[in-house]
């Protein structure tokens, strides 16, 4: 990885700058100023993370910043440096002085970073000690985002560098709230999922496969026909923008199995066109109609299981559980799927079928 500079800063959040205010702070310590305001350049950033374009390069300088004129009495609040968490949190502060630490978390916002340990003790500990915050603050308390909790050992912490670490709400929009009672009320401990914050998902992953889809769709045009074609379409559709969209209606516990069924139902259309198929034996019919109905729902399953990773309602474990116990059945039935239809393609231009 590239270290970062000054400069990449101003690149992904154009409202930070150098400054030497603050208690006891000093430029050698590099605290530098935020605001609360978004702006169209922040926007585009955000789109363009959404979108997957240079998915590890949205980023802010990792360190020390000042939101408004804190003093040694002005909490700290602690966020990971991907832009899209970093200005969630800041806008959500408008109107209150603060400071925030932004941690190394490689780009990642802070549930994943939480998952894969770059927003961790270890990082958070580090950032505490390079920005000299015992000196900045009078108080020990730092507050961490609920969705960071799986990577920070409050205890170690403590024991580490005097700092007691104080969980937040999930989101950010309730910190405002947070700080005036002085806790957090169950309804924002609770972690939500709703529709918007799936449909945003989608984009990415879409982005993802998007072109490994058109190559494989155009290749089964020329060789298979437009049903073929439209077939790979619909199961990439299905499985990155229909499945987030419908996650909380389909049936079953786990992901994977949620996405055989949606790619069941996605399949049986195609079924029913290959099967009233004109000219062909009764035998072709029957065997060319379980084609789709092996590679599509394997496929929409496959691509169901990487919003493992986008919500907390799925853990470490539960998810190495779905990948030994599906991925080798997508394997065979998407196996099985390709030969059969190759085998199809192949009689019918011998002309047995």
């Amino acid at each position: 990885m590239i270290p970062e500079r000054e400069s990449d800063m101003e690149s992904s959040s154009s409202c930070c700058s150098c400054s030497c205010a603050g208690p006891s702070s000093s430029c050698s310590r590099g605290i530098s100023t935020v605001n609360s305001t978004i702006t169209f350049t922040n926007r585009v950033d955000h789109f363009l993370a959404r979108w997957g374009y240079k998915r590890s390069g949205h980023r802010v300088t990792p360190g020390l910043y000042q939101l408004g004129t804190p003093d040694a009495d002005s909490p700290v609040f602690v966020s990971a440096n991907y832009t899209l968490s970093f200005d969630a949190l800041r806008s959500n502060l408008n109107g209150i002085n603060a400071y925030i630490l932004v941690l190394d978390t490689k780009g990642i916002n802070v549930w994943c970073a939480a998952g894969k340990g770059t927003f961790g003790t270890d990082e958070l500990v580090r950032q505490i000690t390079f920005t000299d915050l015992s000196d900045v603050v009078s108080h020990r308390k730092i507050i961490v985002p609920q969705l960071g909790a799986p990577g920070i050992s409050a205890l170690d912490v403590q024991r580490q560098t005097g700092f007691r670490v104080e969980y937040g709400p999930v989101r950010a929009s309730d910190l405002p709230e947070y700080l005036r009672t002085g806790k957090a009320t169950p309804e924002m401990r609770r972690v939500k999922f709703p529709i918007q914050d799936r449909i945003i998902l989608a984009p990415i992953e879409l982005v993802y496969i998007a072109l490994k889809a058109i190559i494989v769709a155009i290749v089964l045009w020329f060789v298979a026909g437009t049903i073929a074609a439209l077939a790979v379409i619909a199961a990439v559709i299905a499985g990155t923008v229909l499945f987030p969209v419908l996650l909380p209606f389909l049936p079953t516990k786990d992901f994977t199995t949620k996405g055989f069924i949606l790619g069941v139902l996605v399949a049986i259309p195609f079924s029913f066109t290959y099967a009233s198929s004109p000219g062909l034996p009764l035998w072709a019919l029957v065997v060319g109609s379980v084609v789709p109905l092996l590679i599509m729902p394997a496929v929409v399953a496959f691509l169901g299981l990487n919003f493992t990773g986008s919500t907390t309602f799925t853990s470490r474990t539960g998810v190495r559980k779905e990948i030994f116990r599906y991925v080798p059945l997508m394997t065979v039935m998407t196996a099985v799927g390709v030969i059969t239809g190759v085998s199809l393609g192949v009689c019918r231009i011998l002309g047995v079928i």
